[in-house]
C-alpha cells in the first residue's frame, strides 16, 4: 500500500516532522516501510512543450527532428529516439542549462550533424513513473490555461510530496487505505484525527424511481449501498486526481473511474458503477450463482460460473457481475453513458476469496472484499466522497440513497481481562491505560473496574475478535519498544521419555562398539522365514505394497542376512551391523490385532558367537541389567552349538550364538555370522541393577591368562562366574579371547581361555598378591565346573 504525506495530512493536519522518523513510527505499528521517495519535484527548466512538426532525421533511421513550440516565441528542434508522438501533443520539455535528475546536464549538441536544443522527456527520465516506451503525452493531464512554456509542475499541479510504501499484513485490511494508515499515525503521533465532511446537495426524482435493489442471499452480502448520478462526465480526471493514483501505482483511465479507484485509496471501500440504462428492469437482484451460469466480464472473457459464487443480476435474472471481484461487461460504462448506479457494498469475505481464487481474478477491490472491508458509516462515508468528486466534474445528484442490510458480523462489546492482556504482552498495564490506546484507533472502550474493560470493535475491523486481537492492538499503540525485553519462563513441553533415552543409549552403544545401523522393511516374502530356519507363522497382508513381500517379520534375521549378503555382493565384506525395529508375533489368544514388539538386533559377519556375546556385555553394562546368564538352548536359525538363550533377571529376553551355516547358503552370505537378537522392548521395560561406580585406580594392573578345559554341557557363563566370585573385588576386568577344540582337548569338551586383569585401589599388587588370587580362580572353577586347568 502507497502514502502520500500531504494525503494523510487531510485526515489528521497534525502529522508533521521528519519523514524518516515517520518512517519509523510507520514500522513501529507494524505497517513496515519497504521504501520511501520524495516525490513531485521537477527540474527548474523543465516546461511544457508543444509538437509543431515531425521530420526522419536523414543520416539516421532510429532518430527524428521533432520542432517543439516552447513558449518563447521561437520553436527548438530536438532530436527524440522517441516515436509515440503527434503534430499538437503536449509533451515535457528540458531546455538547455536543465539538469536533469540523473545529473545530465542538458546541452546544445549535434547529432549525426543535426542540431538539438533541448530533450523531450519520458516517465522515468523525470523520476515520475516507470514508462520507458515513449515521451510523456500531457494532453489530457495539463491544468487549465496551461501552455507551451508553463513549467512543468505548475502545468502538472505538482509539489514536493513524502511516499511511502508499506507492506500491510492480511490481518489488516483498514490499513489498505490512506484513512486507515493516518488514523494509526495519528494515533501514535497523538495528533487529532478526523475525515474531512464530503455531503453534496442533490435534486431532481428520488433514486427510488430510478432503481431498486433485492438482497436474496443475506449470507453473500450484509449491506448494499446505491445512489444515481445523471449526466455524468466522461473526459479526464482532474490533474490534481491523476497525479495521486499515478503516485499510489495506478494509471487514469476516465473521471468516473477514476474516482472509484480514488476512493478505494482514501477510504479503503471498492465501488462498482453500472450503466442504468443497460440495467434490465432498473433491477438488481443479490444472489448466489447457479451451475454453468455465465457472464463475459469487463476484461472480455467469459466466465462460468459454480453454486456458491456469488453473483448481481439484472432485473431478467441474468448475471450482470460477479459480486467483489468483477463487473460484466454488459452494463460497463461507456462514451454514451450518462446514468450511472454506483454501488458500494459489503461482501461475505470468505465467498469473495473463493471465488476470486478459482477465477484466478485478482484485483484490489476483491483484496479489500476477501480481508474484510467496513460495513458501518464509512460505507455512507466513501459513497458521499464518490458523489461530491462526481459533482464537481459536473454530474447531477439523485436525491435518497439505498441502503439494503443482509447478515453483518455481530459486534457486541467483547470482554478483555487487563491481566490477560499484560500476561500477553508483559506489560503491567492499567485498564485506563489500555482503554486510551483503544480509543485512539476508534475502538470503543468502557473500563468496568480495575480487572478488565468492555471493547467495542469497529466495523472496520472484521479481523479483530478475540481478547488476543484486542492485546495485539494496545501492544501496536504502547509500542514494542516500550515493552521490556524478558527470557518467557515456561514449563518446557515435550523431551524424550525414559524408554527413549535408553533407546537411544541402546544407539550409541553399539555405534562405539563399530556397528552401523540399517533399516531393512518391516516386509519379507512367503517363504522368506521358513528359508532362515524360522517357523512360517507371520501375518499375511491383504493390500501389501508389493506382491512379492507380502508378509510381516517374526524376527529380524532375514533383513539382516540380506543386508550382509547385499554388502558382500558389493565387495564391502566383514561388516557389523545392528537394526531397532518391530516384529510382528501371532496375537496371543483373545487378542485381535498381531503381537507388535521392537527387537534389537545385531549381525557381525566374518565374527563368532563370542563378538556377539561381548556385544551383549556391552549393552548390559551400560543399561546396568541385573543377573544377565546365557542358557542352553537351541534358537530357530542359529547354530545349535555354538548358540544360547539370552536370560535377564531370570526371564528370556532374546538369543545370541551364530547363524547356521545352511541358513547362511541359502541367504547367501558368505563365512560366519556372529547374531545377537533381544526383545528390546521387554529388556528395556525390566528391572534394572543399582549402578555402581568406583574411583579410576592409579596403580598399576596385572594380567593373568587362564585356560580351562571344561565338559561342553558346562556353559561359559559358568566358567566367567566362577572366576568373578574367586577374585572378588580385584578382578576389574575379564576376557574370554579363545575357544579351542581340536588335539589336545579330549572329546566332549573344549577349551576356554580368559584374560584376567587385577588391579588393587590402594596400592601395587606384588607377585605374592597376583599368585594367591590366581590360584583361588583355579580353585573355584575347578569344582564349580569339574573343569581342569590346560597347561
Amino acid at each position: 500500500m502507497k502514502v502520500l504525506l500531504s494525503w494523510l495530512r487531510e485526515f489528521a493536519p497534525g502529522i508533521d516532522g521528519d519523514p524518516a522518523a515517520l518512517s519509523d513510527v510507520l514500522s513501529a505499528l507494524g505497517l513496515a516501510v519497504e521504501e520511501m521517495t520524495v516525490t513531485g519535484s521537477v527540474p527548474d527548466g523543465v516546461v511544457l512543450g508543444r509538437v509543431l512538426e515531425l521530420r526522419p532525421h536523414p543520416d539516421a533511421d532510429l532518430i527524428q527532428l521533432v520542432e517543439v513550440d516552447d513558449g518563447s516565441g521561437s520553436t527548438l528542434q530536438v532530436c527524440c529516439g522517441a516515436f509515440n508522438m503527434a503534430v499538437g501533443d503536449l509533451v515535457p520539455l528540458a531546455r538547455v542549462g536543465t539538469v536533469m535528475p540523473s545529473g545530465l546536464e542538458i546541452a546544445r549538441r549535434k547529432i549525426r550533424g543535426q542540431a538539438s536544443e533541448g530533450m523531450c522527456c519520458s516517465e522515468i527520465e523525470l523520476e515520475m513513473g516507470d514508462d520507458t516506451d515513449g515521451i510523456m503525452i500531457l494532453n489530457n493531464s495539463v491544468a487549465t490555461g496551461a501552455g507551451p512554456g508553463t513549467p512543468l509542475a505548475e502545468a502538472l499541479a505538482l509539489a514536493p510530496d513524502v511516499l511511502w510504501d508499506l507492506e500491510v499484513g492480511a490481518n489488516r485490511p483498514d490499513a489498505l487505505s490512506v484513512m486507515g494508515v493516518a488514523r494509526d499515525l495519528a494515533a501514535a503521533l497523538g495528533v487529532g484525527f478526523e475525515p474531512p465532511d464530503w455531503s453534496t446537495p442533490a435534486s431532481g426524482p428520488d433514486i427510488s424511481d430510478a432503481v431498486d435493489v433485492e438482497i436474496v442471499d443475506p449470507t453473500l452480502c450484509g449491506r448494499f449501498v446505491g445512489r444515481v448520478l445523471r449526466n455524468t462526465p466522461s473526459g479526464p480526471s482532474p490533474a490534481w486526481m491523476a497525479n495521486r493514483l499515478i503516485a499510489l501505482g495506478m494509471r487514469p483511465i476516465n473521471s468516473i473511474v477514476d474516482i472509484s479507484n480514488y476512493v478505494m485509496l482514501e477510504l479503503g471501500q471498492p465501488s462498482h458503477t453500472f450503466d442504468l440504462a443497460r440495467v434490465r428492469g432498473s433491477r438488481i437482484r443479490v444472489r448466489r450463482a447457479r451451475d454453468a451460469e455465465t457472464v463475459t466480464t469487463l476484461d472480455g472473457v467469459d466466465r462460468s460460473l459454480v453454486a456458491g459464487d456469488g453473483v448481481i443480476a439484472g432485473g431478467d435474472d441474468a448475471v450482470i457481475g460477479i459480486a467483489g471481484v468483477m463487473g460484466g461487461a454488459s452494463t460497463e460504462i461507456g462514451d454514451g453513458t450518462t446514468d450511472v448506479l454506483v454501488e458500494m457494498a459489503w461482501w461475505d469475505p470468505p465467498s469473495i476469496s473463493r471465488t476470486a481464487k478459482r477465477l484466478n481474478l485478482s484485483s484490489e477491490a476483491a483484496t479489500r472484499f476477501r480481508r474484510g472491508a467496513d460495513w458501518g458509516y464509512n460505507v455512507e462515508r466513501c459513497m458521499n466522497r464518490f458523489v461530491k468528486l462526481a459533482a464537481e466534474l459536473g454530474a447531477e445528484v439523485t436525491p435518497g440513497m439505498i441502503d439494503e442490510r443482509g447478515n453483518l458480523p455481530d459486534r457486541r462489546p467483547l470482554r478483555v481481562r487487563t491481566s490477560r492482556v499484560n500476561g500477553l504482552l508483559g506489560t503491567s498495564l492499567s485498564a485506563a491505560a489500555m482503554a486510551g490506546h483503544l480509543r485512539s484507533i476508534g475502538f470503543g472502550a468502557d473500563v468496568s473496574g480495575p480487572a478488565g474493560l468492555d471493547v467495542t470493535i469497529p466495523t472496520w475491523r472484521w479481523d479483530t475478535e478475540t481478547e488476543t486481537d484486542v492485546a495485539e492492538e494496545v501492544a501496536r499503540l504502547h509500542g514494542y519498544e516500550n515493552i521490556a525485553r524478558t527470557v518467557p519462563t515456561a514449563n518446557e513441553a515435550g523431551g524424550l521419555s525414559p524408554y527413549q533415552q535408553d533407546r537411544r543409549l541402546v544407539r550409541d552403544v553399539l555405534v562405539g562398539a563399530g556397528c552401523l545401523e540399517s533399516q531393512p522393511m518391516p516386509f519379507v516374502a512367503p517363504g522368506a522365514l521358513a528359508a532362515v530356519g524360522l517357523p512360517e507363522d507371520g501375518i499375511t497382508l491383504s493390500n501389501p505394497v508389493d506382491d512379492s513381500e507380502s508378509v510381516l517379520r517374526t524376527s529380524l534375521l532375514p533383513g539382516q542376512l540380506r543386508a550382509v549378503a547385499y554388502n558382500q555382493r558389493h565387495f564391502n565384506g566383514d561388516v557389523r551391523l545392528f537394526e531397532i525395529g518391530h516384529v510382528y508375533l501371532p496375537a496371543p489368544e483373545g487378542q485381535l490385532l498381531p503381537d507388535e514388539r521392537e527387537f534389537l538386533a545385531v549381525a557381525l559377519s566374518g565374527e563368532e558367537a563370542p563378538a556377539a556375546v561381548a556385544v551383549l556385555d556391552l549393552l548390559a553394562e551400560a543399561l546396568a541389567l541385573p543377573a544377565v546368564e546365557l542358557r542352553e538352548a537351541s534358537p530357530p536359525g542359529l547354530l545349535t552349538t555354538r548358540s544360547a538363550e539370552v536370560v535377564v533377571a531370570g526371564r528370556a529376553r532374546g538369543v545370541v550364538g551364530e547363524v547356521d551355516p545352511g541358513v547362511l547358503e541359502v541367504s547367501g552370505v558368505a563365512g560366519r555370522v556372529a547374531w545377537l537378537q533381544l526383545d528390546l522392548q521387554e529388556v528395556l521395560n525390566g528391572p534394572r541393577a543399582r549402578r555402581r561406580y568406583r574411583p579410576v585406580s592409579k596403580y598399576p594392573p596385572s594380567e593373568v591368562d587362564l585356560a580351562f578345559v571344561v565338559p561342553e554341557g558346562v556353559a561359559a557363563v559358568q566358567v566367567e562366574r566362577a572366576l568373578r566370585a574367586a577374585a572378588g573385588s580385584l578382578l576389574v576386568r575379564i576376557e574370554l579371547f579363545d575357544v579351542y577344540r581340536g588335539a589336545g582337548v579330549t572329546d566332549g569338551a573344549r577349551s576356554l581361555a580368559y584374560r584376567l586383569r587385577f588391579q588393587a585401589p590402594d596400592r601395587t599388587l606384588t607377585d605374592a598378591d597376583v599368585a594367591d588370587v590366581r590360584q583361588r580362580c583355579i580353585d573355584e572353577t575347578s569344582r564349580r565346573t569339574k573343569a581342569t586347568l590346560r597347561s
